[in-house]
């Protein structure tokens, strides 16, 4: 997490064009960061500060010589593009989204201010880089390769329940990268003879109905893809895990 942090900070360094060295010189220089976030900040916040201190210990201090206009859309992805397109109407030297629900919207927005995504599950796939080794575009950042780690989770499941017959994958089917990291579960449970229920959650209330269904159809477990929608709804993800626990 840290090397990630100061990787990501890095790359800010280079965008926004203002030596480290003259930091200390008159007159600053205020470079403006355009920060988006498809969630809310009570999700983040310990990403938001650990981005903070990677400037700082770089030398960019908010409200000396870097402002940061944060935007969050609070779960209502539908506001995205509108914030997109506020940070572009400020200038901003560049444009740093929280994950891989905002990066579409800012990819929308502009083809010249630089955007550094702070991760993207599939970054080719989902047209957001020609490839890994070379971006192209105005778009640069880090792949967490989680469809991979997706099949690798149902390979976990099967270690830990070794009578696994039928899993219920939760994810968004209209979210970036979720149709790879679904790919990815599927060959992994077909080569451990597993049956895969996908259910396809777009909204808070549909993760209640999710849960019946995989209940209903005799799911032995439970495999959430990553989303900022899970993220921001934990709560109730673990509030049915302990109900499915109890006898």
């Amino acid at each position: 997490m840290n090397y990630r942090r100061k990787l990501i900070v890095a790359l800010f360094a280079s965008l926004l064009g203002v030596p480290l060295a003259s930091l200390g010189q008159q007159p600053v220089k205020v470079a403006r960061i355009g920060f988006l976030e498809a969630s809310t900040l009570s999700v983040i916040a310990a990403r938001v500060e650990a981005f903070r201190q990677g400037l700082r210990e770089l030398g960019y201090v908010e409200g000396k010589n870097v402002a940061i206009e944060y935007r969050y859309a609070e779960g209502n992805f539908d506001r995205l593009p509108a914030l997109a397109a506020e940070l572009v109407r400020l200038n901003v030297n560049v444009i740093v989204t929280g994950g891989p629900t905002a990066i579409p919207a800012a990819k929308a927005a502009t083809t010249v201010i630089p955007i550094v995504m702070a991760f993207d599950t599939d970054p080719v796939g989902s047209g957001f880089a020609a490839s890994l080794a070379k971006p192209g575009g105005n778009i640069t950042g880090l792949s967490t390769l989680a469809p991979e780690l997706s099949a690798k989770q149902i390979e976990l499941l099967k270690e830990i329940v070794p009578k696994l017959a039928r899993v219920a994958v939760l994810g968004t089917a209209s979210r970036p990268g979720s149709a790879h990291a679904l790919r990815e579960v599927e060959n992994a449970a077909k080569a451990l003879k597993v049956q895969v229920q996908f259910q396809d959650v777009v909204d808070p209330k549909g993760i209640d109905a999710a849960f019946l269904a995989a209940r209903k159809g005799s799911a032995d477990a439970v495999l959430v893809l990553g989303s900022p929608l899970f993220n921001a709804n934990r709560m109730e993800l673990t509030d049915w895990r302990a109900r499915a626990a109890t006898p």
